[in-house]
């Protein structure tokens, strides 16, 4: 069997990283640090096993976001590249630098406590108030907003 290999990059193309295997997992984060990393509502994460990821070319900056967190991103077009926690053996991949990002599939949403009240996502996945790990979800699907609360 062939080992998979999935390549990535920045916006101007200075990033370049690849990693093998698959995915330990794959989220959507509604955090209010990846809402401002990534000037988006939303987050969505391919998160790999440290050892088997490696850039390819260039160094992003790091930037420590909180302690033992560092959120990477390119200097010279500023996409955002990477979350990385001394609480994980794991590095996330922000999805949209992938080459091909069209197969990944997020199976939960996590920190929806931070949510925005104006943002949904329609699918079924689970979701987790703060982080996945050893918790169990608020609810399955969007929440229930009545046409009246939305503005």
């Amino acid at each position: 069997m062939v080992e998979q290999i999935v390549r990535g990059r920045c916006l101007c193309g200075d990033i370049r990283y690849e990693y093998r295997g698959g995915p330990v997992a794959t989220l959507h984060c509604h955090c209010e640090s990846c809402r401002r990393h990534t000037s988006s509502p939303v987050a969505t994460f391919v998160c790999v096993a440290k050892a088997s990821f490696r850039f390819l070319s260039g160094t992003p900056t790091v930037y420590a976001s909180s302690p033992g967190v560092r959120r990477m991103h390119c200097a010279r077009c500023g996409s955002p590249i990477a979350y990385e926690s001394d609480r994980h053996e794991q590095i996330d991949l922000y999805a949209g630098t992938l080459d091909d990002p069209s197969p990944v599939a997020s199976t939960c949403h996590v920190h929806v406590a931070e949510q925005l009240p104006w943002f949904e996502m329609i699918d079924d996945l689970p979701r987790y108030e703060r982080g996945r790990r050893g918790n169990t979800p608020v609810r399955y699907g969007p929440r229930q907003v009545s046409r009246d609360s939305v503005p």
